[in-house]
């Protein structure tokens, strides 16, 4: 037995695996701050030289400070909506049992396995039909029904690993259903709900194609981007601006899932302690 399991993949090769496979996903990002402090307008090796004038010219360009403070009012108030959606879902569905709970799930997910251009061709058909005139208002709704199953994903696991106990003490005591859900459930849950909004920011600031769709005159960080890539001189400042977008996302989805680590385990401990 002892020799069989040399010849069986250990995890040396599972370790092996994740590190080609993290690779080959990842590897091309960092050409990406590479290739933004090189002096010629040209991505391609060897750099002709170093600079940060990309960087410097960013705050300087008005259709790209237009296009930030759009995805930034179109990503909070996206994660704000998602994660109070996220929020009564999440309860509902980990708290009582009702017919059709795991095919209402199911739909809610939905999107996370649905082409986006098909979303995006349905709401945009939808939003036609309804008279609503392109604008951030309809690309705020789109992103809204992207970053549900995400926060429903991070809010899920939250309500899950919180004790019920602390809830019947607190209406054993006298408090009532809305104010044991404000004063008990909200504050342990609150890491997972600031993940939440977070990781729905994080999408939200990054998606495309239902931006695409949905924006009117207004463009977004994404859809400007788009349209720089049609000029070769605009190039290195797109570079520029996808490498603080890509920190920027990485910094965020690095504290999501230290509040979520850190809400799973107050949840353990506390649930632990009032075993």
């Amino acid at each position: 037995m002892s020799g069989l399991r040399r010849f069986l993949p250990g995890r040396s090769w599972l370790g092996a695996y994740a590190a080609i496979y993290v690779g080959f996903l990842y590897l091309p990002v960092v050409f990406l701050p590479i290739f933004s402090i090189n002096t010629a307008a040209t991505p391609k090796f060897p750099l002709s030289g170093y600079t940060l004038k990309w960087y410097e010219e960013l705050p300087h360009t008005p259709a790209l400070l237009d296009a930030a403070w759009n995805s930034l009012v179109v990503g909070i108030s996206a994660s704000v909506l998602a994660t109070t959606l996220g929020i009564l879902a999440a309860r509902a569905i980990t708290r009582y049992r009702f017919p059709g709970r795991r095919t209402i799930n199911g739909l809610i997910m939905a999107p996370l396995v649905l082409p986006e251009i098909i979303v995006a061709i349905s709401m945009l058909l939808v939003m036609l039909q309804l008279g609503l005139s392109l604008s951030l208002f309809t690309v705020v709704l789109g992103h809204v029904l992207i970053c549900i199953p995400y926060s429903m994903t991070v809010l899920i696991s939250g309500f899950e690993g919180f004790d019920r106990s602390l809830e019947e003490a607190s209406a054993d005591l006298g408090e009532s259903a809305f104010g044991t859900f404000r004063r008990v459930t909200l504050p342990m849950v609150m890491p997972a709900i600031i993940s939440s909004l977070l990781v729905s920011f994080t999408i939200s600031l990054d998606e495309f194609i239902i931006a695409f769709f949905l924006t009117g005159t207004e463009a977004t960080l994404p859809i400007y981007i788009w349209g720089q890539l049609r000029f070769a001189a605009k190039l290195p400042g797109v570079l520029a601006l996808g490498t603080l977008l890509l920190v920027l996302s990485f910094v965020m989805l690095s504290i999501a899932e230290v509040l979520r680590r850190r809400a799973a385990r107050r949840t353990s401990n506390e649930g632990g302690l009032y075993a």
